[in-house]
């Protein structure tokens, strides 16, 4: 249950992660999800060492008029992944205990909801009223409080992940997560597909979801100053509602910097940095597994001499 429940706060603060198609991905319990082209994939490695996968098909709204609009896309994009995150969390955490330890739909549920209070409460509560300690104590301006509130909630972010990389099991997540960015490195080059030539590759990737938080805590400083001055209650449910048109303001700016080449890597540099706290560097039994999530999601084997890359 502890790691299910550090696994979703980890999930929820940071979103799935948007890869330009085909392939994009998400660490789980003892194991990694990707999706492909038309498909979603989910490898586990069990108590007895093997690894189980299971497949759906994917289905993006997005493709659709009014979802695929402006601002509208990212935020049915990122309903749809955390939809999919969690079903993923779920599965995993059943595949990792093995038959002896069973987690109920309760206990899932249970361990989302306190999931989503943490956050509401680390996120969004907690910089509103450091912000509003340093106000009485320094006299800041409302533009100024908007800043500070947005500075504090990225140092909580990083504070947060700091502490909880500090546990083993997540530790053992973050290594997936690694894992699952080499692999994704190594396929977007077209380079060969074995586990040892995959561990060269980096663990930082351009458009992983650590990334995203960095454009949203820039974006919720200018979005959130619409709600203005208030009760405490008012300004954290005006966020929570406001969080919806933050991300999707954030989906189309990370988009554009993908498509930005040089200038795009150089503007999301800082954002990337934050990668370092939420990876780290896997085994080969960890790459083996987000390679064989790799080959569920796109329907086929890779082989071991030439993979070939993704249409751009």
């Amino acid at each position: 249950m502890k790691r299910l429940f550090a696994s979703m706060l980890l999930f929820l603060a940071e979103g799935l992660e948007q890869k330009r198609i085909p392939v994009g991905g998400q660490a789980v319990i003892e194991g990694v999800l990707m999706k492909g082209p038309e498909r979603w994939g989910l490898s586990v490695r069990k108590p007895d060492g093997e690894i189980e996968n299971e497949t759906w098909q994917s289905f993006s709204r997005t493709k659709r008029m009014p979802w695929k609009l402006p601002i509208v896309r990212g935020v049915v994009t990122m309903v749809e992944m955390m939809t999919v995150g969690f079903r993923a969390l779920n599965k995993s955490a059943q595949i990792a205990v093995g038959e002896e330890e069973k987690i109920t739909p309760k206990e899932f549920l249970l361990s989302v909801l306190v999931a989503i209070g943490a956050v509401v409460g680390l996120f969004i509560a907690l910089p509103l009223w450091l912000s509003d300690l340093a106000v009485t104590s320094w006299g800041l301006t409302q533009t100024g409080k908007n800043i500070l509130e947005g500075c504090v909630r990225g140092l909580v972010f990083i504070a947060y992940v700091g502490g909880i990389g500090l546990w083993s099991e997540i530790r053992q997540v973050f290594r997936y997560h690694g894992a699952e960015h080499k692999t994704i490195n190594a396929f977007e080059s077209g380079a060969d597909m074995t586990p040892e030539n995959i561990r060269k590759f980096s663990r930082i990737h351009p458009r992983c979801g650590t990334s995203f938080l960095l454009i949203v805590v820039a974006v919720s400083i200018v979005v959130f100053s619409i709600a203005g001055s208030g009760s405490i209650l008012w300004r954290i449910g005006s966020r929570i509602v406001l969080l919806p048109l933050v991300m999707g303001i954030s989906y189309e700016i990370i988009k554009g910097a993908s498509c930005a080449g040089i200038l795009g890597r150089i503007l999301m540099a800082p954002a990337m940095s934050f990668q370092y706290l939420t990876t780290r560097e896997p085994d080969e039994k960890q790459i083996e597994v987000a390679l064989t999530s790799l080959e569920t999601a796109l329907g086929r084997k890779l082989s071991p001499v030439a993979a070939e890359a993704p249409a751009e």
